[in-house]
Formats: structure tokens, sequence, C-alpha cells
């Protein structure tokens, strides 16, 4: 007997957007080693649209639409810009937000979860140990930004482990605990470009990433250690475009929005 034919992959699209960006006034706010002593650095804050086959997926929300037009500062540790919305250039591409079907969140931290109550439709899919720290209440967290799934009636997913979202490999939710206790990571596999791996917080800007350097705010260390190791390997092993979400130099490693990655 002859085997089943395979089903046929899904074509995936993938979108960078803009979700804002975050003068650090000071940069060991990154480093629980003080290597970056009297240094600034501004950070973007990237979130991605995925479409696989007529499916829409977000990566992170950004920056709370409650930031945007304000001008940054030069005195707070960590100063968020905002200058536009994940609705706005959804609309670009002809988006609807209703068409989202599923919102997925590297971890709880606002500049990562801020807009994603626009989307209450949508399911949610974040690591579970994140949701058990929101549903504690641990120092730190806030489930507000996430409205719509805690309490509000909205579907989520707590995401044990990694994930292939769609149950063909094309994305998958990598489990990189250390930043926050559900910190995950992303993996999309794309037809033309090939695998591109979107860091979540894993590391923050390149020379953090290249030297391990790890935050100060992360809540284990080894566990964060260990999940940057696991990122190069994959990354490695793979040949993978790597793209670290806050590092304004990765932005160009996609083409530039409206245009997509396939």
């Amino acid at each position: 007997m002859g085997q089943a034919p395979a089903p046929k992959a899904a074509d995936v699209e993938l979108w960078r957007l803009d979700c804002g960006g975050v003068q650090v006034n000071d940069l060991n706010a990154f480093s629980d080693t003080l290597a970056y002593t009297g240094r600034t650095k501004r950070l973007v804050a990237s979130c991605y649209l995925i479409r696989h086959g007529g499916d829409y997926m977000l990566w992170d929300t950004g920056l709370p639409e409650a930031v945007l037009g304000k001008a940054p500062n030069g005195t707070d540790a960590m100063s968020p810009v905002l200058t536009t919305t994940i609705k706005r250039q959804l609309a670009q591409i002809g988006v609807a937000p209703e068409k989202i079907g599923r919102v997925g969140i590297s971890h709880y931290h606002f500049d990562h979860s801020g807009q994603a109550a626009g989307f209450p439709g949508a399911t949610l899919l974040i690591g579970q140990g994140d949701v058990d720290a929101l549903k504690a209440g641990t120092p730190g967290t806030s489930a507000e930004p996430l409205k719509p799934w805690f309490g509000g009636g909205s579907k989520i997913e707590g995401v044990e482990g990694d994930k292939d979202v769609f149950g063909d490999g094309s994305v998958t939710m990598l489990t990189m605990p250390g930043h926050t206790p559900g910190h995950h990571a992303l993996l999309v596999r794309l037809k033309g470009k090939g695998p591109v791996l979107i860091s979540g917080d894993t590391a923050h800007f390149r020379e953090n990433f290249d030297s391990n350097g790890i935050p100060p705010f992360n809540v284990d260390r080894a566990q964060s250690l260990a999940s940057l190791d696991r990122f190069k390997r994959l990354a490695g092993n793979l040949k993978a475009t790597v793209i670290l979400q806050h590092e304004a130099g990765d932005v160009a490693k996609l083409p530039a929005f409206p245009a997509s990655a396939r």
C-alpha cells in the first residue's frame, strides 16, 4: 500500500510591524554585571504579523496606545515612544482586526503586550509560567494589558514547552524561560527566506546577545543563560536569520513595511 500524500505546505508570509521604541537612559538596566556604565541606547519595539494560508497571527503587540505621541525624556531609566499603532498598519495591508485569529505573546511585559486588548476575538497564546505568575499577581506583573483573557472571557491557551502553532512546523513557539517564567521565542519557516528566529527578550540588543549579558530584572539567571545557549544553537543548526526584537540594527533583516518576507 502506498503512503498517503503529505499535506500541502501552507503559504506563509511575515511582516515586521513598528510597535514603538524605548529610550534607555541607563543601559546598565540590562546588565547585572554593570557592563554599560554611563551608556544610553535607543531600542525598538518590534511586533510581527504572520499569515499562514488564510489565518493570521500576531506575535507580540508592543507598547500601549496610551503612549502614542508622547516625547521621550532623558531622565527616566527607560522612556517609551510610540508613533503608530498595529491597527493602523494592518489597515495599510487590508487586514481587518477581526481576521487576527491568534495573538502570541513572548512574555507579559507591557512593551510586548500593550496593544493585545485590541484583538479580543483572538486566542491568546502565552507561556503557562507567565499565566501562573499573572494569576498569582506576582510582583512586577500586571494582567491589565491582557484583560480580555484574564477575566474577560476571551480564549487563552497556556503554552507548556514548545508549541507547533499550526501543526505543520511552519510557526513554532520555543520555550525560552528566564526573562520571565513562561518566556518564549518564535521560529517562522519561510519558503524563500528560510528559517527566521525571533527572540522575544531572550536578548535585547546585539552586544547583550553576543556577550550573554543578563538584565537584573530577569527572573532566573541560570534559565536565561540556558535559553540563550539553546537559541544560539538553534540559529546555527538551522542557519536561521536571527532577529532581536529590540535591536534597531535587526529591523532591516526583514523587508520594510508594508512589504513582507516569504
